[in-house]
């Protein structure tokens, strides 16, 4: 991989992914997060010239990361509806899916995005450009009970509604509109000593709320039971407890709530079995390479079926 594309995201857990992938030289496999392209090379260079990668990502600067082959297939599109897309290929099901859901080091760092605290950018926060909401949109435009709830939900804030009546009196003088802007506006709410971690979540909620995450997650794992031949592999990596819970869920149960579903004779619907019944998460030493991958979990589920 380039040094270029190190830089845009470096993997996580790469071997770690790798192997749970169990990659077969003429299998058939997907990388839904392709990003910097750092786990799709790798599992490319495991192929041989009948194995198949077809990547996917919906952040328009991800196809300068990719590269030319007759067996590599990239998508610009959101993983939420990554199954209609495999069937337009004329792809039935394939070996291994791969997703991880970590924002990107390119997205983080860029100007212009608002995904950071730090520098001073709009608040944007797309990760598809094309897309309407904004982060700043939410801000201004989402009443104060909306507003409470996403924080709560998607950033577990304490304070969530205290936050969202101060940022009701706030915009009504003045719109918000940038990221520094904005945490000068909430700076006195956050928790001494733990400021960094306060803005970390409120920019969680934020994002997650801009790009649907919980729900493109879902529509996902949901695809994946079609998508995925049987003995095939589900390899996901989270970042924060809200979606390690649904993916945990979803791979031992079957659903996201945690509850065994079953059908009109009684026979448990479980379209996955887990490989790993806790997560994997990165070694000490990549942690002090990269510190992104400090919060990481690994999960891997095996398709159920002959």
């Amino acid at each position: 991989m380039s040094q270029t594309n190190r830089k845009y995201h470096v993997p996580v857990m790469l071997e770690e992914c790798l192997e749970a992938l169990q990659v077969t030289p003429g299998g058939t496999y997907v990388d839904v997060t392709f990003g910097g392209g750092g786990h799709s090379r790798a599992l490319f260079d495991r192929l041989d010239g009948i194995g198949k990668l077809i990547s996917f990502d919906q952040d328009p600067d991800a196809l300068k990361n990719t590269w030319e082959a007759g067996n590599f297939h990239f998508v610009q599109a959101n993983f939420a509806f990554y199954h209609n897309h495999l069937r337009l290929l004329g792809v039935k099901a394939v070996d291994g899916v791969l997703a991880d859901l970590g924002v990107s080091s390119h997205q983080f760092d860029e100007e212009g995005r608002g995904f950071s605290i730090h520098g001073d950018a709009p608040l944007d926060m797309r990760m598809n450009q094309s897309g309407d909401l904004t982060a700043a949109r939410i801000l201004n435009e989402y009443n104060e009970a909306s507003l409470a709830n996403v924080l709560w939900q998607y950033g577990e804030v304490k304070n969530s509604k205290k936050l969202a009546a101060h940022i009701i009196s706030s915009r009504a003088s003045q719109k918000i509109k940038t990221t520094s802007q904005f945490v000068e506006l909430v700076q006195g709410l956050a928790p001494k000593h733990k400021e960094h971690k306060y803005f970390a979540q409120v920019f969680q909620a934020l994002r997650i709320e801009v790009n649907d995450e919980m729900g493109a997650l879902k529509n996902f794992l949901e695809q994946s039971i079609k998508a995925i031949k049987p003995r095939g592999r589900l390899v996901v990596m989270s970042y924060h407890s809200l979606e390690d819970r649904l993916v945990k869920n979803f791979m031992k149960r079957g659903s996201f709530t945690g509850e065994i579903e079953k059908d009109f004779f009684g026979n448990v619907l479980k379209p996955f079995k887990e490989i790993v019944r806790h997560p994997i998460i990165p070694t000490d030493e990549e942690i002090e390479e990269n510190s992104r991958a400090r919060s990481a979990k690994l999960r891997i589920a095996e398709r159920n079926g002959e």
